[in-house]
């Protein structure tokens, strides 16, 4: 804690420090397609559904938002809102934008 003198009257009082944060953007570190599809890879074995679209709009901003959009035939938009942590992506969403990423999506037996 930081303390200040008053000039008017000498006396000295506490102040809080002020911490200045940012907001996380995973998509600044994802550098190559094998980091994308270790995100992924985690992603899906956590299983919450808010995990995976937001691993997958992670994913897709490091990619750029416009060449998955194209790729998908979906707006911009669209893809922001279901990518979003509020997000809940129908399936269809999900596979398209799966492929537009160039990852493959496969299936093992639980042991």
């Amino acid at each position: 804690m930081e303390t200040r003198k008053n000039p008017t009257t000498g006396t000295r009082t506490a102040s809080k420090a002020r911490i200045k944060t940012t907001q996380f953007d995973g998509a600044a570190y994802l550098q190559s397609e094998e980091d994308m599809a270790a995100l992924l890879e985690a992603a899906l074995e956590d299983g919450d559904p808010r995990v995976i679209t937001a691993a997958i709009g992670d994913i897709a901003r490091a990619q750029g938002m416009t060449k998955i959009a194209k790729a998908t035939g979906l707006s911009r938009e669209s893809l922001y809102r279901a990518l979003s942590p509020e997000g809940n992506p129908e399936l269809q969403t999900f596979i398209k934008v799966v492929h537009a990423l160039g990852l493959k999506l496969h299936a093992t037996a639980s042991v």
